[in-house]
């Protein structure tokens, strides 16, 4: 059993059976490795860079190394059998059939096919336009899976070929909702799952797109799409080594973990939990369901041979790999570079729980078991005996602190001792089933329970809750599309000219005794720019200056006109109205009234629908410019004579 193992200068082989180095390939800052299905080739991708000419160096290598060879560096560099350029990361390894008689790449509209003992030329190719993966059945009959995506309006496509017959696809499968796909054969080659997913949700229930799993045979009789009971993303899905039954982890957290037959049933459903993992034993007498990533690390195994039974729960905190060992006994975890910095290493897990094995590197890139046939690992009892754990492995467990009974989540003092509320607890603790809202930008409460909440805005005062989440206020008909801030400054506006309406009505009234007379506002100008600012504009052509009284010892020489019998001057006259007469007059009655406050029901609804009819005045302007309305204004339009015919019932005429 041999173990690959990369640092920033080489690549070393490890026989794990007597822990001896079988050869080290001097390939530096290797990024990815692996084995051909049959052990026989080792392929290693490293970062792309150029030459001193500007030109791409060949980063994919593929070695050939022997068990028991023992080689320098010199020798080890004659062991490449094939070079090639590969910018992108993603789907960086080459494919190989499962005798390792071909292997292949993909290329520009194209997949490039290579006999293995020839790497340095493309034995077959089969182009297809807009080609951008591809995954190559490791069953006995030679079948490739290519994935199209969408492209001007065409669904995306799955077609299945066989090798080298690449004239018509033997089974082919169009969809929608397929930017990105992640295609898995069964071992026997007969049946391809095809996990499709989106860049974008448009329902809005997820940030990370929307997932669709189908199911086809290769033989094109069978396809279908698999319904799902839970809502929420597809974490993981994979095959069981006897290609009858595959598993599925999909929903929200806490997700859900179902295995279905080969025509897309289900079968059997394991605890909710947070997971997001599904791995089968080599046999496929075990499955692990664990959760990584963002999730505790923790790995739950089941004998699937005893009723789903349950044999232990491991926890791998920070595990970004893991894998079963050939024989099934085993499962390696590691945490590797560059997706923690920190605690790199490897550790080997017996399949009942215990510790096996530890190492702590400084820094760890990738690590995988190398594929042997099962033939070498025959059926026994993988339980019992449980091996001796490495050295390692005790000075590990060692220093490891007995973890402290949980306090709990925090509590305020006035829910201590009291049942927690059901929308507070997980879905496997006998909470509700979490539903999405279908919009991001909408919160409804805590975890998606609770009301709907309603719009905040800062600085603005409380509004009433009419039970619903929506705000209760004095809207009118017109303004309720009005936001709350906008509809709060709309009623000072009103406020304050209903104020200025009131202090001119005030300045007409008659003046009291020895009091200043106030002014008289002008007719030739319009209301709008009397009221534009306020009754200190109000000063016009028509305004008399009240004259100051007259200071002691001084004589008024109208007065003195007066006394000595002489007629009065003639004050200033208004459109031929004398002041004298107009202050005989009684002033006439005003009615204020306030758009917003004043005016009865009706009133109300007539301004309403002349406001329906400028706006719909203004939109057939806009089009008599050229201007393309949306199908929202053209609609508008549209109810021109239903608003006529409403103003009309309400006895309103032009």
């Amino acid at each position: 059993m041999l173990v690959l193992r990369s640092s920033e200068h080489r690549v070393t082989v490890i026989d794990t059976s007597a822990g001896h180095v079988i050869t080290t390939l001097p390939a530096q800052n290797v990024f990815e490795l692996g084995f051909s299905p049959m052990g026989s080739f080792i392929i290693t991708w490293q970062r792309p860079l150029k030459d001193d000419f500007g030109d791409a160096v060949k980063n994919l290598k593929v070695w050939s190394v022997l068990e028991g060879q023992k080689t320098g560096p010199e020798e080890a560099e004659h062991n490449v059998v094939g070079r090639f350029v590969q910018k992108s990361q993603t789907g960086w390894n080459l494919q190989y059939t499962y005798d390792e008689r071909y292997c292949a790449r993909v290329v520009t509209n194209e997949v490039q096919l290579y006999e293995s003992g020839d790497l340095g030329n493309v034995w077959n190719k089969l182009r297809i336009e807009g080609v951008l993966d591809f995954a190559v059945s490791p069953g006995e009959n030679h079948s490739i899976a290519v994935f199209v995506p969408e492209r001007k309006g065409q669904p995306a496509a799955v077609k299945v070929y066989t090798v080298p017959e690449f004239s018509t696809p033997v089974s082919q499968k169009n969809f929608f909702k397929g930017d990105k796909v992640q295609l898995k054969w069964n071992q026997k080659g007969t049946e391809l799952i095809v996990l499709a997913q989106t860049e974008v949700d448009k329902t809005g229930k997820s940030y990370y797109g929307e997932t669709t799993l189908y199911l086809l045979s290769v033989n094109g009789g069978f396809d279908s799409r698999i319904d799902l009971d839970k809502d929420g993303p597809i974490h993981d899905v994979t095959w069981s080594p006897n290609s009858k039954e595959f598993g599925v982890v999909y929903g929200y957290m806490p997700a859900k973990t179902t295995l279905f037959d080969i025509r897309g049933q289900a079968t059997h459903n394991f605890a909710l939990g947070p997971r997001n993992t599904i791995l089968f034993s080599p046999h496929g007498r075990f499955v692990l369901v664990a959760g990584f990533g963002n999730l505790a690390g923790k790995m739950d195994i089941y004998n699937l041979e005893k009723n789903y039974q349950k044999v232990c729960t491991i926890e791998a905190s920070n595990a970004s790999v893991c894998e079963w060992s050939p024989d099934g006994k085993h499962i390696l975890t590691a945490t590797t570079s560059p997706r923690l910095r920190v605690d790199n290493g490897v550790r080997i897990w017996h399949v009942g729980g215990g510790l096996m094995y530890n190492e702590d590197l400084q820094e760890l890139y990738h690590v995988t078991w190398r594929p042997q046939s099962q033939t070498k690992h025959p059926h026994e009892n993988l339980l019992h005996p449980v091996p001796t754990p490495h050295a390692s492995a005790l000075a590990y467990l060692g220093t490891v602190k007995t973890p402290s009974k949980s306090a709990g989540a925090y509590r305020p003092p006035g829910a201590r001792g009291q049942v927690t509320p059901l929308a507070f607890k997980r879905e496997d603790e006998g909470g509700v089933a979490y539903v999405s809202s279908g919009s991001l930008s909408l919160g409804i409460g805590v975890n998606g329970f609770g009301k709907p909440r309603k719009r905040e805005v800062p600085g603005a005062e409380p509004v009433p809750d009419n039970g619903n989440g929506t705000a209760m206020g004095n809207v009118v008909d017109g303004d309720d599309q009005l936001s709350k801030a906008a509809l709060k400054n709309k009623k000072k506006r009103e406020a304050k000219k209903a104020k200025d309406a009131a202090e001119k009505v005030t300045g007409l009234a008659p003046a009291a005794d020895n009091a200043t007379p106030t002014a008289t506002p002008s007719p030739s100008r319009s209301p709008e720019r009397r009221d534009r600012k306020g009754h200190e504009r109000n000063r016009s052509r028509g305004y008399v200056e009240p004259r100051p009284q007259s200071k002691q010892g001084q004589r008024d020489p109208r007065r003195s006109r007066e006394q000595q019998g002489s007629k009065p001057l003639p004050g200033p006259k208004t459109n031929g109205v004398s002041s004298a007469q107009a202050a005989s007059e009684p002033p006439p009655e005003l009615t204020v009234t306030s758009p917003g406050s004043g005016g009865s029901p009706q009133d109300k609804k007539v301004r309403a629908l002349l406001k329906k009819l400028r706006a719909i005045d203004d939109l057939k302007m806009r089009r008599a410019g050229g201007e393309k309305l949306e199908g929202t204004q053209v609609r508008k339009m549209d109810t021109e004579d239903e608003v006529r015919q409403e103003l009309e019932s309400l006895g309103w005429n032009e």
